[in-house]
């Protein structure tokens, strides 16, 4: 079993091309799309039928493509921050950190790191959380098939969290973004799948209805104050359903120049968010046309549908197999930070510093195995999935922790860092126009926490 450092390997799989002295980059336009579709496509596209529910014919569309536009106006103004000080020809800023201490400087990096790292951190728990709820249905959708939808089709979560956590163990071997684009692109395929099986199965009970359900303002008998509570979870839903700007400047680093970076991320971000925008309202809507007001919180795992079986068994194969590529989009970067950081500190430690070239069945090409990669990676692993065991509602805590970081992340850090780059004076016409949409994304933010802050009291209640 031959021994190489990291470094050896890279200089014996690429040449050093690029103008930073790393390694050829060798990401498309493609595989930008397929990271950032798998990023943001979740399986919580299928609470977007609930989301319209809640909000009716009108507001829930508008949602949906007003948000859809917040994430393209801040998506072009962070792709704009990957070199600086100048967008086309300055210094590389490799990860999202990076580039805020090298525009806004350290203490507000600190701040960002911090936001960033939890925010996907706590994604991942999520992403555990999902898995186990759609491996559970696929179990009782068998369970319902054979014993009636009356069955008492009750099943715990704790084994399907082991191993969807035992799986993340072996693609979190994947060495990084670079190296995971064959993942993102099957992961997209899958999102669009089950995305595809979600609305096809609206469509085709409203054909079965006969009739369109819902109502222009949306939401079932409740009170003024019930009502509120529910426009507010269903808008953070939507808002926090789209933006990706926590992964956004890893995925640009894989880009090669020329052309400039941030010109072939602008046109991937247009065709995502494109697609994306796509799914969401053909999901969102056929549900809502669907249910009415009965629509469940997941179309797929909450039972909206019963038959075909095998149909909706394939969706949440589908939705199980892109979270595992999702996971990895979210985890990659707190890797490499981790491992980044400890490479730093200890730079003539072998045990952090030297790979293995193992030799595996079947294969033709070795695995560089590195045992820091495997111990880290193995430990992170196996913390989100026992705290997905430990807290399985966890999912709203971090719906607060969303809405939380949702505004530094996605608005603040990208608009205060474009002015910092182009050099916006203050009260000029963009400056001004900026900020208006700096403010309103706040207040929506603000109205979307309080939404999960009740969401969670609600939920304590039941």
């Amino acid at each position: 079993m031959a021994v190489y450092s990291s470094l050896e390997i890279a200089n014996k799989d690429d040449s050093c091309e690029e103008d930073d002295g790393r390694p050829k980059r060798t990401g498309t336009i493609w595989t930008c799309n397929a990271h950032i579709i798998t990023g943001v496509i979740g399986s919580g596209i299928l609470s977007l039928a609930w989301s319209t529910a809640q909000l009716g014919w009108v507001a829930g569309p508008i949602s949906m493509v007003s948000f859809a536009i917040v994430t393209y106006v801040s998506a072009s103004l962070l792709s704009d921050c990957y070199r600086s000080p100048d967008p086309v020809t300055g210094i590389r800023n490799y990860t999202y950190v990076d580039a805020v201490n090298a525009i806004l400087g350290q203490k507000r990096s600190w701040l960002c790191g911090y936001l960033q790292y939890l925010s996907m951190f706590g994604g991942c728990v999520a992403y555990v959380i999902t898995a186990s709820i759609s491996i559970g249905a696929i179990h009782r959708s068998n369970c319902y098939h054979k014993q009636g939808h009356e069955a008492p089709c009750v099943f715990g979560d704790t084994f399907y969290m082991l191993l969807f956590g035992a799986i993340q163990v072996v693609f979190s071997q994947i060495p990084n973004f670079h190296h995971m684009e064959w993942l993102s692109i099957v992961a997209a395929i899958m999102s669009f799948t089950y995305a595809t099986i979600g609305f096809s199965l609206g469509f085709f009970r409203v054909i079965e209805n006969g009739s369109i359900m819902g109502s222009l303002g949306g939401g079932p008998q409740a009170t003024t104050a019930q009502k509120f509570w529910k426009i507010c979870q269903a808008v953070g839903d939507i808002a926090f359903a789209y933006p990706y700007t926590g992964i956004l400047l890893e995925i640009q680093d894989t880009l090669p120049s020329p052309p400039a970076e941030n010109k072939t991320m602008k046109e991937a971000s247009k065709m995502a968010i494109s697609i994306t925008t796509f799914f969401y309202l053909f999901c969102g809507c056929f549900g809502y046309a669907a249910f009415g007001n009965q629509t469940p919180g997941n179309l797929l795992t909450g039972f909206g549908f019963y038959e075909p079986y095998w149909l909706i068994d394939l969706a949440n194969v589908c939705i199980i197999v892109h979270l595992v590529g999702g996971y990895q989009v979210f985890s990659q970067p707190v890797f490499a930070f981790i491992e980044g950081w400890l490479e730093e500190k200890f730079p003539d430690s072998e045990f952090i510093n030297k790979s293995y070239n193992v030799r595996v069945p079947f294969f033709s090409t070795p695995l560089h195995l590195n045992l820091l990669r495997l111990r880290s990676r193995t430990l992170y692993v196996v913390s989100t999935t026992v705290i997905a065991m430990t807290f399985p509602y966890f999912n709203q805590v971090l719906g607060v922790l969303g809405t939380i970081s949702f505004w530094p992340l996605t608005i603040y850090f990208p608009v205060q860092m474009y002015f910092v780059q182009l050099k916006v004076e203050a009260w000029t016409r963009k400056w001004i126009i900026l900020q208006i949409f700096s403010i309103v994304c706040f207040f929506i933010s603000t109205i979307a926490l309080i939404g999960c802050f009740q969401g969670i009291i609600s939920a304590k209640l039941e």
